[in-house]
């Protein structure tokens, strides 16, 4: 069996696993390539169907091409899809870089506070009408006790503390001290009742493992991840005014892999693109404790 085999059972085996020992799941999806891998193997995992929601954090910043790419495919592929947003915030212009807030509290609001919102029932949440393809606001949404999410342990330093079933509180507040210890693929999922999870299938993949596999599986991306003809793309993807492109001459799949395999990236962090990481030092954690993605 080969490496991207191995990665793509294990993590097929994790999300059943979290199917069926939890209520209430859901999925994020960010738009990014960590994400669209996970609803691939998804889909892979329960042939062809995606048994839970797909929720997506709208900041109203996102680049415009990754809010219709998600639309697309949403409707193509029949996904329940629900999208969550700080209203409250948008409306008062609690944002960056056009409102009263630093990069850091923008994602708090934007970010982290409509993600507990959105997974615990007390924010807005518009569900995806596919007979009349409009958003649709939920009355009375029932909180999530779980939720997959796409993030790699190489990918931030704080994410490389996590574990594949990682408990929260009530609060979506993460103790990293209290996490269970996984060992010889022996996962916990007995959890006391109140425990919010949070489910890793990816956690031990790499940007080049995902890479080689979208290259395998054909899987489609969102078009900025490749150079247009300008020398530049996307390596990351985030809000619009705090990700910035990459030099690259990649315009393929192919093309990125091999950047990978050369070594092109060594010396630069993949999210060095992400300006939140470099005000807040190259870390993310204080964030993520908070219930940060």
């Amino acid at each position: 069996m080969d490496h991207l085999t191995k990665l793509e059972n294990r993590s097929m085996h994790i999300l059943r696993e979290a199917y069926a020992n939890f209520k209430d799941l859901g999925m994020l999806w960010s738009i990014g390539k960590d994400s669209t891998v996970l609803l691939h193997l998804a889909r892979k995992a329960f042939l062809g169907h995606v048994p839970f929601p797909l929720i997506h954090i709208d900041t109203s910043y996102k680049i415009p091409e990754m809010i219709e790419y998600r639309d697309n495919f949403a409707k193509e592929w029949k996904l329940d899809m629900i999208y969550g947003q700080n209203i409250e915030a948008l409306k008062n212009k609690m944002t960056f870089p056009d409102g009263k807030c630093t990069r850091l509290e923008c994602c708090k609001l934007l970010k982290t506070d409509a993600l507990k919102a959105t997974l615990n029932g007390t924010g807005p949440r518009f569900r995806l009408n596919h007979e009349t393809g409009e958003y649709e606001l939920e009355k009375n949404p029932a909180p999530f006790t779980g939720v997959i999410v796409g993030v790699r342990s190489d990918e931030e330093g704080s994410r490389s503390k996590e574990r594949y079933f990682s408990p929260r509180d009530k609060k979506s507040d993460w103790n990293i001290g209290e996490q269970p210890p996984e060992f010889w693929n022996q996962y916990k999922t007995d959890f006391a009742p109140g425990t919010h999870l949070r489910i890793h299938p990816l956690l031990d993949w790499t940007e080049l493992d995902l890479w080689e596999y979208i290259q395998r599986e054909n899987i489609p991306m969102v078009s900025l991840y490749f150079n247009k003809g300008e020398g530049k793309r996307y390596r990351s993807l985030g809000c619009g005014p705090c990700t910035s492109w990459v030099e690259s001459e990649a315009s393929t799949v192919a093309e990125i892999v091999e950047e990978l395999r050369t070594g092109k990236f060594a010396n630069i962090a993949e999210r060095s693109g992400r300006a939140q990481d470099q005000e807040d030092g190259g870390g993310l954690e204080e964030l993520r404790k908070s219930g940060y993605m």
